[in-house]
């Protein structure tokens, strides 16, 4: 395995212009992200922020402002609504299996989308083997939830409900606060909570205005280290800890916090809400010439997921027929772009996409997509080599294929 992965790596020396498009699943670090991080490992700061003496109070001080910088982003009240994770994964986990734990004897229902993250879906379908009943709302064409069937479906027994803000595949912006009200209203003591990992920087966001009682949040998703997230948990509302160890400055996460990547979370996202409005249209100019570039030179394609302002600012999903992704994602890749086939989580299993198998895609489509993220850096040089680069990777694996489809 190890050989075959340091050839394809020779078959990309001397390139001369690479995109990476692959910010779903990993991004390139900013280096004022880095150099935001870099003292806090060996001049300040690096003590634990539990301890006495004057690195650990540098370590408490760190972690307290970060959480205050990251409340006011939140649009939230205190900063002790702010718990920092290790990411997106342990968030999600942390509110899911957090709330049944708190909420055990109120019920055992608990709502989702079709199209939830796998950090979900993987947390639900433990929690419907240790005896929950876990109800999946459908989508419709573009994503979106079927609110009718979401009214239904909450009843006295439901104690959680959790849907995504923005899909993390297909871009689709959720209308997370008209569905908070419609389950509120079935069940004033309900949990909703929000996967807002893949709207946060993009999307305006204010927990107070949209009410919810948890959100997640993740560094990586707006290109700051990995290893480090957040779970907004409103003021009131009670989550259990599911880990246990030392307990520091997390009063629902214990062991020593990642003081840099807390740091580097926040310089993050300093800088994707500096010049909000023109970093989020930039995205948003880039993401349309490119879905209008490849469906005006790429036949036989179709948009996953909705369009204009429904859709994620950063977001290109796109089925090639007769296209396998896989195949496509390499070609791409030994030209210097960088792309991925369906999600991270399941790309490495022989099934297609749940997202797009929900909103209706059959077999070729969906393994025939690749999901395409853009950033406030991509410049306009990127997108006429990927335009220019896309259609003939796709006429070259359409040639080896031949008209079968799926190779």
């Amino acid at each position: 395995m190890i050989e075959n992965v340091r050839e394809l790596l020779k078959a990309h020396e001397g390139l001369k212009h690479e995109v990476y498009l692959d910010n779903e699943n990993s991004s390139v670090v900013p280096s004022e992200v880095i150099d935001a991080m870099l003292p806090y490992y060996n001049e300040r700061a690096y003590g634990n922020p539990t301890l006495t003496h004057k690195p650990g109070w540098e370590a408490f001080e760190a972690i307290m402002e970060s959480a205050q910088e990251i409340a006011a982003f939140l649009r939230c009240g205190t900063l002790e609504e702010v718990n920092f994770t290790p990411g997106e994964t342990e968030a999600n986990n942390l509110a899911l299996m957090g709330t049944t734990l708190s909420m055990k004897d109120k019920g055992k229902r608990i709502i989702i989308s079709e199209i939830e993250p796998i950090s979900v879906l993987n947390v639900t379908d433990m929690l419907q083997k240790n005896g929950f009943t876990i109800t999946k709302i459908p989508v419709d064409s573009e994503g979106f939830i079927d609110l009718e069937r979401l009214g239904d479906a909450v009843n006295n027994e439901t104690i959680l409900v959790s849907l995504s803000a923005v899909n993390h595949e297909i871009g689709t912006i959720e209308p997370i606060k008209e569905a908070l009200e419609i389950a509120k209203d079935k069940n004033p003591a309900v949990i909703f909570h929000t996967d807002a990992s893949d709207a946060f920087t993009r999307i305006p966001l204010n927990m107070r205005e949209l009410n919810v009682d948890l959100a997640t949040i993740s560094s990586y998703k707006i290109l700051g280290p990995r290893g480090i997230g957040a779970l907004y948990t409103k003021e009131g509302v009670k989550v259990e800890r599911i880990l246990e160890g030392q307990i520091g400055t997390q009063r629902l996460w214990p062991g020593v916090e990642n003081t840099p990547a807390i740091v580097g979370f926040v310089k993050a996202s300093e800088l994707a809400f500096n010049q909000f409005e023109g970093n989020v249209k930039h995205m948003q100019t880039i993401r349309d010439k490119l879905i209008d570039g490849i469906a005006g030179s790429v036949p036989e394609i179709r948009l996953n997921g909705p369009k204009d302002t429904e859709r994620a600012p950063d977001n290109v999903n796109i089925s090639f027929r007769k296209c396998e992704g896989e195949s496509l994602t390499i070609e791409l890749s030994l030209k210097g772009i960088y792309v991925s086939s369906g999600s991270a989580c399941s790309r490495r299993l022989l099934q297609p996409s749940h997202v797009l198998v929900a909103i209706g895609r059959g077999f070729e489509e969906a393994h025939g997509s690749i999901l395409m993220k853009v950033t406030r850096y991509h410049t306009e040089e990127d997108l006429d080599y990927v335009l220019r680069i896309i259609p003939e990777a796709v006429k070259r694996i359409r040639g080896i294929t031949g008209s079968t489809g799926v190779a």
